[in-house]
């Protein structure tokens, strides 16, 4: 590959500049396998979002990705986590602020335009509100849905279920029923007499059909039948087209 991409600069004195340019709006500051993380004040997020973007050495212009995460055991449960790119510097950083089901995050919309979306989606996901957003609504889920689903004590089944009901003829939504006949399996092959009528089957002739008759019975080929063990004849003349598609030149190519 003579133009490979050029590799991601490294994270020597990105902490530092950090540091230097967040001051009390930084929390802590790592860099774990290979990523610098940064975790700002909440309520501050905003301050140290522009200063991460315009400060010369960090130059983080682009917001990639907001992302949740949820950790129960906690006070403040929820993990709200920005992924940032540098274009000049061709670097990335992870910023995150904590927080629980009722304190809102500052929105960074008036910073990056995207980050509605972004912030749509944590909010469907896990919850989390976001002050300064003038269009949180769910983005992900169904009309009408119940809970967070990427919350830890969200269950897997969900609260609702949806259907197609023969009765309304429309689809209709319905808490969650684990019907017994679905803990039921008939095991027995179809093919082996079952007494039910498979689906399909209805369309088929009440009477089997009868079989044609057959001069003889078909049996294993042999030898005579199928010429096995005969010698092969070879290219015989008589099996040569009569008008090959290439006419032989004499003296000339490769028939010289």
């Amino acid at each position: 590959m003579r133009a490979p991409a050029p590799r991601y600069a490294a994270n020597d004195g990105v902490i530092e500049a950090a540091k230097a340019a967040l001051g009390d709006m930084l929390v802590e500051a790592k860099d774990a396998v290979g990523e610098v993380s940064l975790t700002v004040v909440r309520e501050k997020l905003c301050d140290a979002m522009i200063a991460l973007r315009d400060t010369p050495g960090l130059e983080y212009q682009q917001l990639s990705e907001i992302a949740g995460v949820d950790y129960p055991q906690r006070p403040e449960r929820f993990d709200v986590v920005y992924q940032l790119l540098s274009f000049t510097r061709n670097h990335r950083i992870r910023v995150r602020v904590t927080t629980d089901e009722e304190k809102p995050v500052p929105s960074v919309t008036d910073i990056w335009p995207v980050a509605g979306w972004l912030e749509r989606e944590t909010y469907d996901m896990y919850g989390v509100l976001f002050s300064g957003n003038d269009d949180l609504r769910r983005i992900l889920t169904d009309y009408g849905f119940q809970g967070h689903p990427l919350r830890k004590d969200f269950p897997m089944t969900g609260y609702v279920e949806v259907r197609y009901s023969e009765e309304a003829k429309r689809v209709v939504y319905e808490p969650v029923s684990l019907a017994q006949d679905f803990r039921n399996f008939d095991f027995m092959s179809p093919w082996e007499g079952a007494k039910y009528v498979l689906p399909g089957d209805e369309k088929a002739p009440a009477a089997p059909v009868p079989t044609p008759p057959v001069k003889e019975a078909k049996t294993t080929d042999t030898p005579a039948q199928t010429g096995a063990g005969q010698p092969h004849p070879g290219n015989q003349p008589g099996e040569k087209p009569k008008d090959p598609d290439v006419v032989p030149t004499k003296g000339e190519g490769q028939n010289k």
